[in-house]
């Protein structure tokens, strides 16, 4: 929850209740609509301006959905930050910082606006073009493998207590680490079983398969083949840097730094003193814990280094 029945902006001539507002910047926007910044951007036909925009999400006097779209980046990030510190903020942007009002929500919100009809999306005669909408997370795909990429990086202590040294192999081959264990459980962790991840639970036998099958089809190599392509596909953005936004950094404890990096079908989260996690649309459902071994650090160490970071 953000706002207040007493929070509003101008947008398309109506008073906005504001019901929440998220940023749209190269270092923190929705992951759930990209694997980076300038593809979040497209989704809500917007041009990947460098430094980004606030987006408010909340409801005209009519109950009708709308998102303003604002460069006042500043303000939204001091709105965000009291909310979270629980504190009263009454976000009203200047109205020539609104950049666009839109139709619609991109993001699903849980909440409504008191006093007025409950959301629904604003009539074809007040909206340019169709509204915005969440992107399906009703099954997995890249949009609920994001999800749960997020999920990992906000309850990282809850995920990595579920991983021991002992359960990691030797590393080995010549790709790097050998992440050949068997994908983590979420017995246990209740906080982290949302909807963004359902982590699939195998018996013994299963993952010996499994495995066997996996170290088969590396020629020999212990690890699973698409966590090397995707450890492989993390070391090539060093040499010829992605999209921006594919890779981030953010704050974690100690001297650490949380780690995201994102590419076709797949999702990293590291900590940068620590294992990394990867999430595939391949596997649907699962987390595979990488063991450090002799090559991550050096990895999350360059990766750090190109990454974009919060000003």
């Amino acid at each position: 929850m953000a706002g207040t029945d007493e929070d509003a902006v101008t947008a398309a001539d109506e008073a906005l209740y504001v019901l929440t507002a998220v940023l749209l910047t190269p270092a923190k926007f929705p992951s759930v609509l990209g694997d980076d910044y300038p593809e979040a951007c497209a989704a809500l036909g917007l041009a990947p301006l460098a430094d980004g925009y606030g987006l408010v999400l909340g409801q005209d006097g009519d109950g009708a959905r709308w998102t303003v779209v604002v460069d006042d980046v500043s303000l939204v990030a001091v709105a965000i930050a009291s909310w979270d510190c629980g504190m009263e903020y009454d976000l009203s942007p200047d109205e020539r910082s609104v950049v666009a009002a839109l139709p619609g929500w991109p993001l699903a919100v849980a909440v409504a606006a008191p006093n007025v009809p409950a959301p629904h999306d604003p009539g074809p005669d007040v909206a340019d073009g169709p509204p915005l909408a969440p992107p399906d997370t009703s099954r997995w795909g890249p949009a609920q493998r994001r999800l749960g990429a997020d999920e990992i990086a906000l309850q990282w202590a809850i995920w990595r207590e579920q991983i021991s040294d002992a359960d990691f192999s030797v590393p080995g081959g010549p790709d790097g680490p050998g992440p050949d264990q068997a994908p983590a459980s979420a017995e246990g962790a209740e906080e982290a079983t949302v909807e963004a991840v359902a982590v699939a639970v195998k018996d013994e036998q299963a993952e010996q398969a499994e495995q066997a099958e996996q170290a088969e089809s590396t020629n020999g190599s212990k690890g699973h083949g698409g966590v090397r392509r995707v450890l492989a596909e993390a070391r090539a953005y060093v040499d010829s840097p992605p999209p921006l936004g594919r890779v981030r950094s953010s704050f974690a404890p100690g001297d650490a730094r949380t780690l995201r990096a994102d590419g076709p079908g797949w999702s990293l989260v590291a900590r940068t003193d620590d294992i990394a996690f990867v999430l595939l649309d391949a596997e649907p459902g699962e987390v595979l814990p990488v063991g450090r071994g002799p090559e991550l650090p050096g990895l999350l160490d360059a990766l750090e280094k190109m990454a974009v970071r919060p000003i």
